[in-house]
């Protein structure tokens, strides 16, 4: 029997995400939704301006939308809300018992909050157990980082593992989806660059350290390194690209760069249904990745990097690619609940002895 699961936040580009990849899983089935109080009472259907590429399923457009509380919601919550919203609301949730799967920023700097890519830094989600919630009713929160860092720090990953990385410096386009919907309007973004997207380089910098840093008993110790973000707006549907260079703790060859991601599966034998076989994919074209032809890569799971060659500046410079709303969003969440299972931390969600 399927693990059932609630969407806070169901209307948005997020949420819909949520829905579209739960749709078939073999886990988990859609049974709450919620969402804000102009759409609470209606039809999922009415409420929900769908914008997915394939059809909203029927049993899901006629679901009710509840209202964002936690009264009546299943114990296993993903939520899609604004960071505002999320930092009243989530709380509410763990406070009641659920295990709140987040994809906002609200919580993910919190020292006693896992922020996790599961490739990366799953023995992160130990932080859960300091929680208050977590010993009072067994609810909790776990969070996924932003899209612009998740692609960045699962190519960085296996590079800091064997050569170890003193520095980054970071340049993104980043796809207009990113924004939700409506977004950035149409007049400010076709034919332009739009250099700004608050907040944005903060949190790549701090998660991407958080990310890549080691758990030291109850608390996360961030990677010693430097790190420098500039984020810009682009023209593009979906995709984040991201222009990376590095500088290594010690000399590795391109070819040593490159055998480094090919390795790079640290979740095989887990069978997590969302997980792709292979994080991280490396193109040797010289005009690739794409947004456009490799965006879907693993299903949306995996980075795509290419472009790989040395640095001026520091030791060497790629390109990275990925799908910010399905491995930057809702696939990141999912792929988090699909590990917590693995570990015993969802089914079911229960107080700890």
């Amino acid at each position: 029997m399927r693990q059932k699961i609630g969407i806070l936040g169901a209307t948005g580009m997020v949420g819909q995400r949520f829905i579209q990849l739960l749709e078939n899983h073999p886990w988990f089935e859609v049974d709450w939704l919620a969402a804000s109080d102009r759409s609470s009472g209606k039809k999922y259907g009415e409420a929900v301006r769908w914008k997915l590429d394939t059809p909203l399923p029927e049993r899901i457009a006629a679901m009710p939308v509840s209202p964002a509380t936690p009264a009546g919601a299943p114990k296993v919550i993903f939520a899609a809300l604004d960071a505002d919203i999320a930092r009243e609301l989530e709380p509410q949730f763990a406070a009641a018992g659920c295990a709140v799967i987040s994809n906002s920023s609200a919580f993910r700097m919190e020292p006693w909050v896992p922020l996790v890519i599961p490739e990366v830094n799953g023995d992160h989600l130990a932080l859960l157990e300091n929680q208050s919630w977590r010993r009072k009713s067994g609810g909790y929160i776990v969070t996924n980082p932003n899209c612009s860092a998740i692609g960045l720090v699962m190519a960085l990953k296996p590079i800091v593992d064997r050569f170890g990385i003193e520095a980054i410096f970071v340049s993104t386009m980043q796809a207009v989806s990113g924004a939700g919907y409506p977004g950035v309007a149409s007049l400010d973004i076709l034919g332009n660059v739009v250099p700004y997207i608050k907040n944005e380089e903060e949190k790549m910098e701090q998660e991407t350290l958080k990310l890549l840093g080691r758990l030291n008993g109850r608390a996360v110790e961030p990677l010693a390194a430097k790190m420098t973000a500039h984020c810009n707006r682009v023209a593009v549907e979906d995709g984040h690209t991201e222009s990376v260079s590095i500088k290594l703790g010690k000399k590795a060859t391109r070819e040593e760069l490159i055998a480094a991601w090919a390795e790079f599966a640290p979740l095989t034998g887990r069978d997590l249904p969302t997980a792709p076989a292979q994080p991280v994919e490396y193109v040797a074209a010289d005009d690739r990745p794409q947004p456009r032809l490799d965006r879907m890569r693993g299903a949306g799971m995996a980075a795509t990097v290419g472009r790989v060659r040395p640095c001026g500046l520091l030791d060497w410079k790629f390109t990275v690619l990925s799908h910010n709303t399905i491995r930057g969003a809702a696939g990141a969440a999912l792929l988090n609940a699909e590990l917590l299972v693995s570990l015993g931390k969802l089914d079911p969600v229960a107080v700890p002895a």
